[in-house]
């Protein structure tokens, strides 16, 4: 098994094309023991993982003291990425009419670094990403020069955005303008938007691309049945209420029956979904969610694998799902 790796952006930073989605291990999908989450953490970088990628709201830190802990026993160099939420005072996602300084004030921005600081317990962060935005704050991005100050300080290494749902293309005036040297965004087999003008700005500027939700919150994966029953503490119960995994997996399924017409096409559903990803030449890493050991190996391996076809690739474009929006609850 090899590891590839790829540049991040101007960072100087090789990071591994596939990194570690650590949701999963903050308990926001259902119940998962720490010991499963360290064993999966250190299997993964033994396969050459060197980027993980967290956050505050993943299980109120805990996701990150898990991280924390497995950094202690390392001596290779890994790249963890987290991020800090807007304050609860206002919507989620912001609105047209919040304002960044409120959402984002200084003095919260700065006590919110010392608490991602404590969590993962390092002495600066290797990458600092404000997890929403909303295209209002454009004109006045008052929080992403309040970050840049404390990059100057030597509190953060680099600054992102992890893009809202709704608005992704939102962060590009801010690509064109250097004002972050990542982005992270939704980008899948059904969601190609990115690919219209985010990447190619992305490949342009210079800013890396970190991709999640490759396996659209698991159902490319191709593992789900049309009468999947999500427990209620996993949020998929929500973002797949009603008829909504029902219909993901008749797509899906679609999908499997032209892959298996092309031949000499043998990556299975979720390899082809990673590979898919990865072909464009803006994405520097994606980050599957990682909850065990076996995922930390079958997603590790893919970096391995032939690339994947034009006919398939072609397949894949031919099923962008221009389905609306499913965050947000039921």
């Amino acid at each position: 098994m090899k590891m590839n790796y790829r540049d991040f952006g101007k960072t100087g930073w090789s990071l591994s094309e596939i990194g570690f989605g650590a949701w999963a291990i903050g308990g926001g999908w259902g119940k998962q023991s720490d010991k499963e989450s360290l064993a999966a953490l250190h299997r993964a970088i033994d396969l050459g993982i060197n980027f993980i990628d967290t956050a505050a709201g993943y299980g109120d830190g805990h996701s990150e003291r898990v991280i924390g802990e497995v950094l202690k026993e390392r001596s290779e160099d890994v790249i963890v990425a987290t991020k800090t939420p807007v304050t609860g005072v206002g919507s989620w996602p912001p609105s047209p009419y919040c304002r960044s300084s409120v959402r984002y004030p200084e003095a919260y921005l700065r006590e919110n670094v010392e608490e991602r600081l404590r969590c993962l317990g390092i002495d600066s962060l290797d990458l600092l990403q404000l997890h929403t935005w909303t295209r209002a704050w454009n004109r006045d991005p008052e929080p992403l020069l309040i970050l840049r100050e404390l990059k100057a300080e030597g509190k953060i290494r680099a600054v992102g955005i992890s893009t809202p749902e709704h608005d992704q293309n939102s962060v590009i005036d801010l690509m064109r303008a250097g004002l972050v040297d990542s982005v992270q965004v939704i980008y899948n087999i059904f969601e190609q938007e990115p690919a219209a003008e985010l990447l190619p700005v992305a490949k342009e500027t210079g800013t890396a691309i970190i991709v999640r939700v490759a396996f659209d919150e698991g159902v490319l994966t191709g593992k789900y049945s049309t009468d999947w029953k999500f427990p209620e503490e996993d949020f998929r119960s929500d973002y797949f209420a009603g008829d909504r995994l029902g219909r993901a997996v008749q797509r899906v399924r679609h999908l499997e029956s032209e892959l298996a017409e092309i031949d000499g096409h043998t990556l299975t559903t979720p390899e082809t979904a990673l590979k898919f990803v990865l072909d464009h030449e803006a994405v520097s890493t994606v980050i599957p969610g990682i909850r065990n050991v076996y995922q930390a190996e079958r997603n590790a391996a893919v970096s391995s694998l032939p690339e994947i076809s034009e006919a398939a690739k072609e397949v894949c474009r031919n099923h962008r799902w221009n389905r609306g929006f499913w965050y947000g609850g039921k």
